[in-house]
Order: structure tokens, then sequence, then C-alpha cells
């Protein structure tokens, strides 16, 4: 199958642009938010926790608080990129250019990822400065980090087509994606928890998320690797089955 590599080169182009025009928002915030976070965690609590699993208190949390990031970026991007080209009529354009339903959710895939991993290296280059974290292996650091602002990418899209109003593209991160993200272990070790809500925490996906990053950024895992890895690869293959389902029905792009 012959890919449309102008045409997606042209998606990615776009979008990193427009991440560049709002810098501010998109790369400038994420990056003060964590030397927040730093500080809260580094100099408030982590003087009273002195060490979780073996390392500092923030070493353990902040590949937690990257992750944050790495999610509310591409699922930003992704819902509104698709949001903004429903409500201007520009997905018209996209939809008689030739361009596959693959190449669609790779295009708008792959600019939430790009931007996710820009977010997630100036982040992590603040935790290095402070002295924070540790980047173990790289390689790994950005697999995880890639499939999971994919992830998270397939279900801006999803939310992008389903909502008739800027407010509604908030729904899905404020009451779903938010609780279970604090509550997937970013800021406390499995092993405090009684042994149910231990058990409540390992279904939790996040769990498996943060875990995956935390083991690539400072070598600890608490989670079986092998599950986590299953999870985050049968999450992104069903989501995107699912979003290419969906352009290929039109649902809430075609008139």
């Amino acid at each position: 199958m012959k890919i449309n590599t102008i045409g997606l080169y042209t998606m990615l182009r776009r979008e990193v642009r427009r991440t560049m025009r709002v810098m501010i928002q998109t790369l400038v915030a994420p990056v003060v938010s964590a030397a927040l976070y730093i500080f809260i965690f580094g100099t408030v609590i982590g003087s009273q926790i002195t060490e979780v699993s073996g390392v500092p208190y923030i070493s353990f949390v902040f590949p937690g608080i990257l992750m944050l990031s790495v999610i509310n970026a591409s699922f930003a991007s992704a819902s509104s990129a698709l949001y903004f080209m429903r409500f201007t009529r520009g997905i018209e354009e996209i939809l008689i250019a030739p361009f596959s339903y693959v190449e669609m959710l790779i295009g708008l895939v792959g600019s939430a990822v790009m931007r996710a991993l820009m977010v997630s290296f100036l982040i992590l280059a603040v935790g290095v400065a402070f002295g924070a974290v540790s980047l173990e292996h790289p390689l790994q650091f950005v697999f995880y980090v890639s499939s999971i602002a994919a992830i998270f990418a397939t279900l801006g899209i999803i939310v992008a087509l389903w909502a008739e109003s800027f407010e509604q593209l908030q729904v899905l991160n404020t009451f779903v994606i938010t609780p279970l993200t604090y509550l997937g272990g970013i800021f406390y070790s499995i092993s405090f928890l009684p042994e149910l809500a231990a058990t409540l925490t390992r279904l939790n996906p996040f769990f498996y998320f943060a875990d995956g990053i935390r083991s690539s950024m400072i070598g600890i895992s608490e989670a079986n690797s092998f599950v986590g890895l299953c999870l985050i690869l049968a999450l992104l293959a069903g989501l995107s089955f699912l979003v290419t389902q969906l352009f290929k029905r039109g649902w809430k792009i075609r008139s």
C-alpha cells in the first residue's frame, strides 16, 4: 500500500507549528508545573518522607508527574486538532484528499506523540537539572512515553468526534482520566496500601503506565512489566482499530 508521505508530513508540520505558536501553553506551562511539583514533593513532602523503595521520594513520584504532562499533552493535541477541524469544516479537506483512514489516524496520533515527546524531554531536563531523577533506559523511556501518548491521542480523537461543544472536550479528562491517574500509584508506593486497595490499584491501567515510565527512568518497578506491556499494546491496538472504524463510518465527520 502506497503511503501519502507528503500529506502525512504536511499534517505533522502543521500541528508542530500550531504547538510552537502557543508554546507558552503547550510547552512552557507543563515545565513550570513540573518545577512546582519538584519543589513541593522534593522540599516540602520529601523532607518528611525520605525514601520510597530505596530512592528519594521525589525520584519515585517524578515519573508519574511526567506521565501526567504526557497524557494531558497528547490528549489535548489530538482532541483539539480534530475538534477544530470539525468546527471549521476543515475536516472536509482531509476527507477529499488522497488520505486513507489509517493515514488520518497516523497523522493525528503522530502529531500528538511528537508534542508529548517534546514536553517529556523538557520536563526530564528540569528533573535532571534539579537532581530529582535520572534516565536509566532511554529507549525504553521513549517507547513508554510514545505508547502512552498514542493511547491518549486516540482517546482524544474519540472525544473530539463525540463532542458538540468545547466544554465536552474535557468531560473524559475531568471525570475519568484525572481520577484514575491520581489513584494509579503515582504519588505513593503500592506497598503503603492495605491488600484490598493494592488489588484495586493493580486493576487500574494507569498504575502500569506510571510504572513503565518509572522503570525506564529510575530502574524500579512495582508492577508486572509483562502485564503492563501487554495492556499498553492491547489498548493501543484496540483504540486504533476503533478510531479507524469510526472514520470509515464517517461518524460525526460526514454531513
